[in-house]
């Protein structure tokens, strides 16, 4: 028997899915006005992004983000980047505060699941500490859908306790990291701690959490190459492309590359 080499993705072309990105101007912390969203939207396609999910916060301190203003804007943004002629698909979604009877908002389409597809709710922790996630993760699956939290190594409680990780991917708590953590952006202690993350077999996504053009900037291709020198480019395309995709797409088909642990 004659044996093949598996081809190796070709990484230059690789091209990308942006789960987290707050590029929809003048309703949270990011974008400030059109330009600026325009702007962002042209820099996310020359650095290979083809889809965005736009994912301003919902609850918490922008709890008057109503869901169904949030799907008006998406599709009158969606609108705009086609009369510029801008080869972006945006999708409505929102970066979601944990609180309680927030399950309860999404079935009734006030608060929006990512693509708002009805399958993954993108949550968000405080800052600067944790709290247990099990009966949040507990009774979104009971309605149906799966978390996915935000940005695990910027989490203050997290950075602490990283054991805590291992035990929420176990109970099917998807993992997305920050492009920017990967390239220092956040600090030393959030890069190592999505480095380790990585090796472990821990992250489902690698996003970008862009806010604007000058910082925190939506741009996926440098953390991509990183990841790739990191846990293989396989990897990297499950991780920045594939996997996102799917969840744009409102397919539950993600999974985590294998690192030193079970893929989940």
């Amino acid at each position: 028997m004659f044996g093949f080499k598996k081809a190796r993705p070709d990484l230059t072309s690789t091209t990308f899915a942006d789960i987290h990105c707050h590029m929809l101007w003048g309703i949270d912390d990011g974008s400030k006005s059109e330009d600026e969203s325009l702007l962002m939207a042209q820099m996310a396609v020359q650095d290979g992004i083809e889809t965005v999910i736009l994912t301003p916060h919902q609850l918490g301190t922008f709890a008057s983000n109503r869901g169904d203003d949030i799907r008006t804007r998406a599709a009158d943004f969606q609108h705009l980047l086609n009369r510029h002629s801008i080869p972006l698909t945006v999708l409505p979604g929102a970066d979601v505060r944990i609180e309680p009877g927030f399950v309860g908002m999404i079935l009734a389409g006030e608060v929006l699941s990512l693509g708002d597809h009805g399958v993954h709710v993108l949550l968000e922790l405080p800052h600067e500490l944790y709290f247990p996630l099990e009966r949040v993760l507990d009774d979104l699956h009971a309605a149906g859908m799966r978390g996915i939290l935000s940005h695990p190594e910027r989490n203050l409680g997290l950075l602490r306790q990283p054991e805590l990780i291992a035990p929420l991917v176990e109970r099917n708590c998807l993992m997305q990291i920050t492009a920017g953590s990967l390239m220092g952006t956040f600090g030393p202690d959030s890069c190592a701690m999505s480095e380790w993350m990585l090796r472990e077999g821990l992250v489902h996504f690698v996003a970008t959490d862009a806010h604007g053009v000058k910082s925190r900037r939506p741009l996926l291709r440098r953390a991509f190459e990183r990841t790739a020198e990191l846990i293989g480019p396989d990897a990297a395309v499950a991780l920045c492309s594939t996997n996102p995709a799917a969840v744009a797409a409102g397919r539950d088909t993600v999974s985590a590359p294998r690192g030193r642990r079970r893929a989940a």
